[in-house]
């Protein structure tokens, strides 16, 4: 089988061979006519582009790199799937990096990347506030920020949920179905996610003249699953707890479980919600309420902004905050 150059792309197409070339590169100037026609031909003879070549030609690598604290998480995964997706609609391939949350790991994974030339980085989430303080890079990689605050916001673009405002609705919700003693469920370590979510929490409290205390209005658990002696000492050291918010949906459901475990019925005696609306939400016994994030925007604007980095590297939308609003589900662990 013959294989296709550039040449024959062009004379099937009855355009120049520079026209061909701006098409696949999408750099110049073309009608839209003429690009679907090329676009066409490209598709029907398989044409395969020497990216290798191109990658030189233009200095690009089209790879992008993932930075993802935990791929198992189902938030981050759909994320992390839908900016692949798209990024391959794009022609970029994804080197997806999980760091396990060490920062030694992400510290490799990002000299890696480096070594890769990638040409850009989305960073997903995180503790610490995200630099390339200890990076060596000959290059600056453009990059942006889901969910994790740069330590530079004047060199990136930075995306979140509005975590204040879902977990306000969330505390809100369960104080208007009759919660007089709610708490808030969170590992020790925060994210900046976490520490949104943390303000939101005690600010709906506070509207609702009730007056947060630690000891009382916040459960800190480990990150090793192992709730149950934690919430057993807390429950018998503040018996009045109605209501849980957790702060992710993988620490409510362990907590249901725990809950009933410990003898209390759901929502009756105690209501609970987490947050990111997780499959299994709808299938747990009694299901679970939940706040439920816009993967889909946040995966768009994640790729959006980036190509505009990318392509633009003095781009007057660096600095800038999106911040995408959620969406309160209730379901029966909140509902009587």
């Amino acid at each position: 089988m013959k294989k296709v150059s550039i040449k024959d792309i062009a004379q099937l197409s009855g355009v120049s061979v520079a026209t061909v070339s701006r098409v696949i590169n999408n750099n110049g100037r073309f009608s839209e006519e003429t690009r679907k026609k090329v676009l066409d031909v490209i598709k029907e003879t398989g044409y395969q582009m020497n990216f290798s070549a191109k990658s030189l030609r233009m200095k690009k690598s089209f790879s992008i790199g993932v930075l993802v604290p935990d791929i198992s998480n189902y938030f981050f995964s759909d994320v992390v799937q839908q900016i692949e997706e798209i990024l391959f609609e794009k022609d970029y391939s994804t080197i997806i990096c999980n760091t396990a949350r060490n920062a030694d790991k992400e510290a490799a994974y990002l000299q890696m990347l480096e070594s890769k030339m990638i040409d850009g980085l989305i960073v997903i989430s995180g503790a610490d506030e995200f630099g390339f303080d200890y990076s060596k890079s000959e290059k600056d990689i453009p990059y942006i920020c889901i969910d994790r605050e740069p330590k530079n916001s004047e060199q990136t673009i930075f995306i979140s949920s509005n975590h204040y405002q879902g977990a306000f609705e969330a505390a809100e919700a369960l104080i208007h179905s009759g919660s007089k003693q709610p708490i808030i469920a969170m590992h020790k370590r925060a994210s900046s996610s976490a520490k949104e979510r943390f303000k939101g929490f005690k600010d709906a409290l506070k509207k609702n003249n009730i007056v947060f205390d630690a000891k009382k209005n916040q459960l800190l658990l480990n990150s090793d699953n192992s709730y149950s002696d934690t919430l057993t000492a807390f429950l018998n050291r503040v018996p009045e707890v109605d209501g849980i918010f957790a702060i992710n949906d993988n620490i409510a459901m362990e907590l249901l479980l725990e809950l009933r475990r410990a003898g209390k019925h759901i929502p009756k005696d105690i209501k609970v919600i987490g947050f990111d609306n997780t499959p299994q939400t709808k299938y747990s016994t009694p299901s679970l309420s939940s706040v439920k994030q816009n993967t889909q925007g946040i995966a768009n604007n994640a790729v959006e902004s980036l190509l505009e980095l990318i392509n633009h590297p003095h781009s007057d939308k660096k600095g800038q905050s999106i911040l995408l609003p959620v969406e309160l589900i209730l379901r029966e662990s909140i509902n009587t």
